[in-house]
């Protein structure tokens, strides 16, 4: 490999040129794709969320089941109470005593009472979050049918054109090599800033490829003349005449 200080500017203007002709190649393949790979990361996103919501749900369906537990004890002992209290009815000695232990009979039947209302609450609750839980799962399992398909259409898509790739990407590291280090930072920086992926544009009817910036007359002569970097003063791309882009084309025909 030429050490930078004797490949020429010329020479690097046309490494920067295959560069952008190597990247487009390979922005095609990866449209072959098209959004498969941000639908299958939407999906497992997706996936992770119900599932996680599941267990939530399954968690919440548990305490409230504990709840139930608990509460019929609490009916349990508040009978036993009742029925002591009213055992004690038996032996009062006089009025005072009396009143005491109905109000707390009274109170041992309030205690059933909110108990009761607590499970029947809790069991109403249980009920519904088995609903949502049963249509959740399905649309689980929906989900993850999904899922599986488009990840296989994904692989399928990936493994007819990986090898295709991976040709282009060791072209590009020998493009990226003949430009520098710096030229080819600064050309992918370009590349993710715009739209169209142009981070090297070729003058078109006398101006920017890349942005349609007119370019005058002078600039034009410099760029042709390939001494020095020169790029569009619109748009920031480096720009090459239209003979340097067919030189580089046959080159790689």
């Amino acid at each position: 490999m030429a050490v930078a200080s004797e490949v020429s500017i010329e020479q690097k203007l046309k490494a920067l040129f295959k560069l952008q002709i190597i990247d487009t190649k390979i922005d095609k393949l990866h449209a072959l794709r098209g959004e498969l790979p941000m639908e299958v990361s939407d999906l497992e996103d997706e996936i992770i969320g119900m599932e996680t919501r599941l267990s939530n749900m399954s968690a919440d369906i548990k305490k409230l089941e504990e709840s139930i537990s608990n509460n019929k004890i609490k009916i349990q002992e508040a009978k036993a109470l009742g029925k002591k209290y009213e055992k004690q009815l038996e032996s009062v000695k006089n009025n005072r005593e009396y009143e005491a232990l109905n109000k707390e009979i009274e109170m041992t039947g309030l205690e059933q009472q909110a108990a009761d209302k607590r499970i029947k609450n809790a069991n109403f609750d249980i009920e519904q979050k088995k609903k949502t839980v049963e249509t959740l799962a399905a649309e689980l399992e929906g989900r993850k049918l999904d899922l599986n398909s488009k990840k296989g259409e994904l692989v399928t898509i990936t493994a007819e054109t990986e090898k295709e790739e991976a040709s282009y990407m060791k072209q590009r590291d020998k493009a990226a090599d003949v430009a520098d280090q710096r030229l080819a930072t600064s050309y992918d920086r370009i590349r993710k800033s715009v739209k169209n992926g142009i981070g090297v544009a070729v003058v078109v009817r006398d101006s920017c490829g890349g942005c349609f910036a007119g370019i005058p007359p002078q600039r034009q002569a410099d760029i042709k003349q390939r001494k020095k970097i020169i790029v569009c003063e619109n748009c920031g791309r480096v720009i090459v005449d239209t003979d340097l882009a067919s030189e580089v084309q046959q080159e790689m025909n």
